[in-house]
């Protein structure tokens, strides 16, 4: 294969100065990244692909989704609060009816979403506060059947708690020896803080016992006392565990008081922990219990890149009791995201960019292997606009997603046709045009 007159996707939101030409090997890796040349005449054989001045980047990667949950909205009844906590209650009535199959199925379905939307790598939670651990076995099972075209990371995620819930350490223990790749917890919901602070000792164990990753749910709540981050992440430091773990949500916050937040932003970045933030589920979930002004639980985005922390944007619920929408689309997640951050600023937008390809590989421990570079295997996304802010703008679709040198999925470019007053029938795609009528970055 080869990809001609592409613009480069180079990581943190940047873009290369020119158009490349980028070869794939046999083999399904990255053979050569060339400055293009229109004079050259394109291979007779193999599959070519004319970029156009597109963008091409790794594919989007997710690094928080829970697909043992997706696609359950109103089973066995509909979230009528829309708290976090009735949300809980929702999933715990429908778990009791869990097969593999079903669990399997609707995982499968919403993983074929992603990839054909250019999600390649995934990093799901699966609840393991469930005795015969189904949704687990069904999704270590996904797992092995997707490999070929997408990675699967499964997070043994104790969605009832692990010190507080009858069983937990022992059923989070068993989910380990049976395959999940990172260990997860959920400090603020166990009974007391003392039962957080040991939930999350434990994760920690488990992890250096198995060379795991850890992935919690910490501070998802509105509770400014809600500080278990900071547990989490003097436990990276001093474990040595550092990037390896990954505070999700964070919640709380978006709560907290500004001397205390200063101090936090220093004990983050010395950690070298990542943060994941969930735009619709945290916009959706949090300031339920509030009055005007009314909070809408965003964790400290904007704060915590500034202060050198890596920060991922995720999905997290695809039509479930938590979100009953959703697509698995990370461009939209991007869009959420900038607008819940207020990223939206020039050199700001192409980091929302980055918050779900380069800055999410890094939490899932990807990085060497991702991006479009000589060795690496050649997986990557073909985006019909010139930059990352335009792809994030336009919400666009893939034109073509390569998984291992293969085309896996393809978008044909299909533009709305308009009938305007005084004007013949033209295509509008959505790029701005000069007052010449010309669009100022040339496109596919």
């Amino acid at each position: 294969m080869i990809v001609r007159g592409a613009r480069l996707y180079e990581g943190d939101g940047r873009v290369g100065p020119g158009l490349v030409d980028v070869e794939v090997a046999e083999g399904g890796h990255v053979a050569r990244v060339v400055p293009y040349d229109d004079q050259k005449e394109p291979p007779a054989t193999g599959t070519l692909i004319e970029a156009h001045g597109a963008l091409l980047s790794p594919p989007f990667v997710e690094p928080h989704i829970h697909l043992d949950t997706a696609l359950t909205a109103g089973e066995p009844r509909w979230n009528a609060s829309g708290t976090l906590w009735e949300g809980i209650a929702c999933w715990s009535e429908r778990k009791r009816t869990l097969t593999r199959r079903d669990v399997a199925d609707r995982a499968t379905e919403v993983l074929r979403w992603q990839a054909a939307q250019g999600v390649l790598h995934v990093r799901t939670h699966c609840d393991v506060t469930d005795e015969g651990l189904v949704a687990l076995d069904a999704l270590t099972e996904v797992r092995d059947r997707v490999r070929d075209v997408m990675t699967l990371q499964i997070v043994a995620f104790p969605q009832e708690g692990v010190i507080s819930y009858p069983g937990g350490e022992r059923l989070l223990r068993e989910a380990v020896a049976r395959g999940a790749d990172v260990v997860g917890a959920i400090p603020h919901f166990e009974d007391t803080r003392e039962d957080g602070v040991a939930s999350l000792h434990l994760a920690f164990e488990l992890a250096a016992e198995h060379g795991l990753r850890v992935d919690a749910h910490c501070d998802e709540i509105d509770d400014e006392q809600s500080r278990f981050v900071e547990v989490l992440a003097a436990l990276a430091l001093r474990s040595g565990l550092r990037d390896r773990a990954t505070a999700s949500h964070t919640t709380a916050m978006g709560s907290y008081n500004g001397a205390y937040s200063y101090k936090l932003q220093r004990l983050l970045a010395r950690s070298g922990i990542n943060l994941v933030a969930n735009p619709f589920a945290n916009l959706n979930l949090q300031g339920r219990f509030d009055d005007y002004p009314k909070r809408r639980g965003m964790t400290q985005v904007k704060e915590m890149l500034a202060a050198g922390v890596n920060v991922a944007f995720g999905h997290d619920d695809v039509m479930d009791p938590w979100n009953a929408l959703g697509t698995g689309n990370p461009l939209q997640t991007a869009l959420v995201g900038l607008y819940a951050a207020q990223l939206t600023g020039a050199d700001e937008i192409p980091t929302a960019f980055a918050m779900v390809t380069d800055r999410a590989a890094a939490v899932l421990g990807i990085s060497e292997e991702y991006g479009v570079r000589p060795g690496n295997p050649a997986d990557f996304v073909l985006l019909p606009a010139p930059s990352p802010a335009e792809a994030v703008r336009r919400q666009v679709r893939p034109r073509y997603v390569v998984s291992r040198g293969r085309v896996v999925a393809q978008t044909p470019a299909t533009p709305t046709r308009l009938t305007w007053p005084g004007q013949e029938p033209a295509d509008v795609d959505f790029t701005r045009a000069s007052r010449h009528g010309t669009a100022p970055h040339p496109g596919p």
